[in-house]
């Protein structure tokens, strides 16, 4: 049986090597690449093609929900997990509706990576523990037919991530030049 290949993105160092640490120790798995920023890793996925990529949420110069969607166009079979120390309800959406199979607390256990790879090979979806409890709390206590959607959550998904790179103190050619657009 072949290893699944996987990519991990993080921009603290000590987190992504016990990230690896955790996935290689496991007979199946292996971290073919690493990246510590987003462009890093959509650039290391178009390469490597792995067939799972684990991206932190708070990454310098594109973050890991922004990179969900450009990874998945560019590595479509690929499945992806989201890390994070957030477990706010709206980033899991966001990460969810990007296209992630995934979103992981860095608090939990390691054996939920695992799970979570696992599942994601599969194409099923893997919340944290405490992550699915909050979900459910929110979907229940919501009245049918009522949007929680609210300022931030808004805006397009490319609205989103051209507010943040302009929060980081982006100017307009260099979100440009990081999204491949027109300054314009």
């Amino acid at each position: 049986m072949d290893k699944i290949r996987i990519l991990i993105a993080d921009d603290h160092v000590v987190v992504r090597k016990g990230i690896c640490q955790v996935i290689t120790d496991q007979e199946g798995l292996d971290v073919i690449a690493e990246a510590g920023n987003g462009i890093e890793a959509l650039e290391l996925a178009r390469e490597t093609l792995p067939d799972i990529v684990m991206l932190d949420i708070a990454m310098p110069e594109l973050n890991g929900i922004e990179a969900v969607g450009m990874i998945k166009e560019a590595v479509p079979k690929a499945g992806i997990i989201i890390l994070s120390m957030h477990a706010k309800e709206s980033y899991v959406h966001q990460a969810l509706h990007a296209g992630a199979l995934g979103y992981i607390l860095k608090d939990a256990p390691s054996s939920d990576i695992v799970d979570a790879i696992h599942a994601a090979v599969q194409g099923e979806y893997f919340l944290s523990s405490k992550i699915k409890a909050d979900v459910i709390h929110a979907y229940t206590k919501n009245e049918p037919g009522k949007s929680s959607a609210r300022g931030y959550d808004l805006l397009s998904d490319r609205e989103q991530q051209v507010f943040r790179l302009v929060v980081e103190g982006k100017s307009a050619k260099g979100i440009a030049a990081l999204l491949f657009v027109s300054p314009k």
